[in-house]
């Protein structure tokens, strides 16, 4: 993808009158001459979000081609995932608080209130806590990270302490104890595979509840030398990055952009960005293969190299540059009375608008299911709607990180203010413009401080 400014200039007016820049109206013009059924498939991609990106698919689009966010239609679907759900999902039992994460932060971010479903996520979360510590996917299942992870955020989304204290925070301790292995990473579950998601969703737990860092005795990571949880982890995801720049799950394998935000998610709640990104990740061949990512004319990311364009790495990948530039620019403290200047330029690292016009472009499903998708010939659902609401917020979203932790014990402690971007042609309404999610911890900010507010103000368990 060319540079940001490139994909601000003017093109041929379309035929409808909207001015979309001709960079998002036409094949590349350059193209590889080998064939193979991955470009094939680029081929087909691209001609099917070029009518949608062109407005034509698009009952009615503003003076940049764009169409409006239709929230009431996407609520109206999230809204119903939370529901009672058909007996073919049956199968999706064990991502139980997958599904709830994904709509109540993908409601958060439409604005809408999600306090009022915190009774009914406290009883249904309370019965999937093991008493060994963590949370499994449903009832009787075993404790796995990612699910951990997922109810802890959610608890965090609906707010207050009868949500909160549904954690035991002593047996969450112990049990990540038991993850945490002795070449410094941590297992995804007891014997289960260790990578770099467990890395970034162990990060998450330990800060926003405040568990202690030492290792319990029983731990596996003694063996290794290790005194405390974070003891070896940022040498751990180190390893983690491919010789392409990007992150693999963990050492030898394909990078991939999820990975990418886990490992520089990891490494900003371990310490600062600008201390901990800089000395684990080589910066230049990082920011070279994100920066890959993006493809034009679909505006949008791909996960890996010579892969489709997809909705959800809005988020996986979009999410990464607020980090990026954090690690590379330091705190710049100023005081908060002074917002951001609005300029006629655009400095980011990635083409927000394109990333904006792919997503309500082509990830909007405007038939009557609503919800967001992975492209136009992909059904909406509740993951992508999440992901792609994310990456909007962060692509209309300028992140000022301000300040560094005054104590390093304090994990998460940075101190981070968020402006409407303004840089360029904003080519989205202002009534467009959603909430904004926090660039680590992905929910909003309030949220963020809330939970943590709260678990800082207990002593021990």
């Amino acid at each position: 993808m060319a540079a940001a400014a490139v994909g601000q200039q003017p093109g041929p007016a379309h035929a409808a009158g909207p001015s979309i820049p001709s960079l998002f109206t036409q094949p590349p013009v350059i193209r590889d001459e080998l064939e193979t059924d991955s470009s094939h498939l680029q081929d087909e991609t691209v001609d099917e979000c070029l009518p949608f990106l062109s407005g034509l698919e698009h009952d009615k689009v503003n003076a940049h081609g764009v169409p409006r966010l239709d929230r009431e239609r996407h609520a109206r679907f999230l809204r119903k995932q939370l529901g009672a759900l058909p007996g073919a999902y049956v199968g999706a039992d064990p991502s139980r608080p997958w599904i709830f994460y994904w709509c109540l932060n993908a409601l958060s971010l439409l604005g809408e209130d999600v306090e009022p479903y915190r009774a009914r996520l406290v009883e249904t979360v309370r019965s999937i806590q093991n008493p060994t510590g963590g949370f499994g996917g449903g009832f009787g299942q075993a404790s796995h990270l990612a699910t951990t992870y997922a109810v802890v955020l959610s608890l965090a989304l609906v707010g207050g302490e009868e949500a909160y204290d549904v954690v035991d925070r002593r047996s969450m301790w112990k049990w990540l104890c038991q993850l945490k292995q002795p070449d410094g990473g941590f297992q995804m579950a007891v014997g289960g595979e260790e990578d770099v998601r467990g890395a970034y969703c162990a990060s998450v737990v330990i800060s926003l509840l405040n568990l202690p860092l030492n290792l319990s005795p029983e731990s596996p990571a003694r063996a290794g030398g290790h005194t405390d949880l974070l003891s070896g982890l940022g040498e751990w995801v180190r390893l983690c990055q491919t010789y392409e720049g990007g992150v693999s799950a963990k050492h030898g394998v394909e990078a991939h952009g999820a990975y990418a935000f886990c490992a520089l998610g990891c490494l900003s709640i371990i310490d600062s960005p600008h201390r901990s990104v800089r000395k684990y990740m080589d910066m230049p061949r990082l920011i070279s293969w994100l920066s890959s990512r993006q493809y034009a004319p679909e505006g949008g990311f791909s996960g890996r190299t010579n892969k489709l364009v997809d909705g959800c790495y809005s988020h996986w990948v979009g999410g990464c540059w607020p980090l990026i530039e954090a690690s590379l620019s330091g705190p710049t403290a100023s005081p908060s009375s002074q917002p951001l200047e609005a300029t006629e330029e655009d400095d980011s690292l990635f083409s927000r608008n394109g990333l904006i016009r792919y997503i309500l472009c082509c990830c909007q499903d405007m038939s009557k299911r609503g919800g967001l998708r992975d492209k136009p010939s992909k059904y909406s659902d509740a993951y992508h709607s999440c992901y792609v609401l994310s990456g909007l917020s962060s692509a209309q979203t300028k992140w000022r990180f301000v300040a560094s932790r005054a104590d390093e014990t304090l994990l998460g402690d940075d101190r981070w203010e968020a402006s409407p971007h303004t840089g360029g042609v904003q080519i989205f309404d202002e009534e467009d413009r959603i909430a904004t999610t926090h660039p680590v911890y992905a929910i909003p900010p309030h949220r963020v401080k809330a939970i943590r507010s709260h678990f800082l103000s207990k002593e021990g368990f």
